[in-house]
């Protein structure tokens, strides 16, 4: 089930929602205790998240239980709380036991064998036997071996579940004894399969104690309905060309095609992925949770440091701080600096996709952090604004293509396509044949709006507000308000109009 599903809006949506609300709202005002309504609130967010995630993956929904139940036992061991032992919150300098320690390696083992086992089992067969294949030893192939369905969001639970044993282990986090909030925190459907990857202690206190009010109700639903247009009106709209021009073989492509195709997939990929995220946000916002920023305007960044520090925020921000900063960060000699970052981005490909283009994809962006050390990000300081975006978009377009290719020698091909070792193209012919209205103004939309034009409208309004008499200042705040309700409401119709024809497709995040 996705976000931009007729069933998910019109069906299952409502219905949580309205029982939720009654559980929350309604049982205290009927006498019921207050402490009692916020567990069964959360009990029920349980069993609809399993309901959300049983109607796409069925009988797998029984790996994200198992992993949340030994992730809550471990962390229990390391807090010594089991055997109903007072919990205690580790302090982190003090030295750990043998006890907590196996609890730790435990929760760690467990998930990455969930996620290497669903994820990478497949890649390790197709990889022995094209070895085998290449060296000549056909008799050694597995043909006979079993293909692995990869469940829905294993990428993202598993991080999410195994970053709160790390958390209790270090003392930055206390151990609960609650299962059905932990439970809850780890399958909440609106993070579930695509993020962002929300950490144990930035929701905790949630979880026990979240604030319910019409104001957070009518920012999720605003949040809610950026993003379904993103996703629907732009991402949507851009996949047609997208797809059309990347399912060509190089042979086909002509220069000026290859870089339509290419940043038309960047706009795509962006909307798409951020559009998830706004929903989820927003979802989380109405259901009284508060989700941190997944997204940062990373097509603003002026190198690819700072891309990665806006761009899926809570993934780059994971990798940074439960594998970069162990593995000693940039704390020891400048080749292990270098080790480290490489490493960490080569983990952060393959997180992407079980195929060795992820793995290349993860090479490449750490060989441009490397040679950003280097002395490139201080030739593109802030005196070169416009070099460095130039240089950061350019060099984050060229990884798409790794990222979108099947192969490595088809990443190759369309390169020496995008190189000019093909036609030119008649751009004339392109534009009639490729970019229907709709799509161009899809594309000069997502072109904008992937700058911060918003903050700097928001501004503007602002400035205009406060340069107004008192009587000026609320007709202009009534305007706005009004322009803003009918302006969502119009963004809505239109995602209605097109889910209802057919056009939706599924988030590409949710491969991954």
């Amino acid at each position: 089930m996705v976000f931009s599903s007729i069933i998910f809006l019109f069906l299952f949506l409502p219905v949580v929602l309205g029982l939720y609300y009654l559980i929350v709202l309604l049982m205290p005002k009927l006498g019921l205790d207050q402490r009692i309504c916020r567990r069964l609130s959360n009990l029920f967010l349980f069993f609809a998240s399993l309901v959300f995630y049983f109607w796409g993956e069925n009988f797998l929904v029984w790996i994200i239980i198992a992993s949340t139940s030994i992730d809550y036992i471990c962390a229990l061991v390391i807090s010594g709380g089991l055997n109903r032992r007072e919990i205690q919150k580790l302090t982190p300098d003090d030295s750990r036991t043998p006890v907590q320690r196996f609890g730790l390696v435990i929760s760690i083992v467990s998930n990455l064998t969930f996620l290497f086992f669903f994820k990478y089992f497949n890649f390790g067969i197709d990889s022995y036997n094209q070895f085998m294949n290449g060296i000549g030893l056909n008799s050694a192939v597995l043909s006979d071996v079993i293909q692995i369905t990869l469940p829905l969001g294993i990428s993202f639970y598993t991080f999410q579940s195994m970053s709160y044993t790390i958390d209790v282990y270090r003392g930055h986090v206390r151990a609960t004894r609650n299962f059905i909030n932990f439970a809850c925190y780890v399958t909440l459907f609106p993070q579930l399969v695509a993020g962002p990857i929300v950490r144990y202690r930035h929701i905790a206190s949630q979880l026990s104690e979240r604030i319910i009010s019409s104001e957070k109700f009518a920012y999720g639903v605003s949040r809610f309905i950026q993003g379904l247009g993103k996703k629907v009106l732009i991402a949507n709209t851009l996949a047609v060309l997208a797809d059309k021009v990347l399912a060509l073989p190089a042979n086909d492509l002509t220069t000026i095609l290859a870089w339509l195709g290419i940043v038309t997939y960047l706009l795509q990929l962006y909307y798409d992925f951020s559009g998830y995220s706004d929903m989820a946000i927003g979802l989380g916002y109405m259901f009284g949770f508060e989700f941190r920023e997944n997204f940062n305007y990373p097509y603003y960044s002026r190198s690819i440091g700072e891309f990665w520090q806006r761009w899926h925020i809570s993934l780059s921000s994971w990798f940074r701080d439960y594998l970069y900063y162990p593995l000693g960060g940039n704390r020891h000699s400048t080749a292990r600096t270098y080790f480290n970052l490489l490493l960490v981005f080569v983990l952060c490909g393959l997180w992407h996709g079980a195929n060795w283009t992820f793995i290349v994809f993860g090479l490449y962006h750490g060989f441009f952090m490397i040679l950003e050390r280097l002395g490139v990000a201080k030739y593109l300081g802030a005196d070169r604004p416009i070099a460095g975006h130039f240089y950061a978009m350019l060099v984050h377009t060229c990884s798409l293509v790794i990222f979108t290719a099947e192969s490595l020698s088809d990443a190759m091909a369309y390169f020496c396509v995008m190189a000019g070792f093909a036609e030119m193209g008649d751009l004339a012919h392109i534009m009639e044949e490729y970019l229907p209205l709709d799509i161009l103004i899809a594309f000069i939309v997502g072109m904008i709006f992937a700058q911060p034009v918003r903050k700097i409208l928001s501004r503007w309004r602002i400035s205009i507000h406060n340069s107004l008499k008192r009587s000026g200042q609320v007709a202009f705040g009534y305007m706005f308000s009004g322009l803003r309700v009918a302006g969502l409401y119009l963004v809505l119709v239109l995602c209605f109009m097109s889910l209802a024809a057919g056009t939706h497709n599924p988030f590409i995040y949710f491969r991954f």
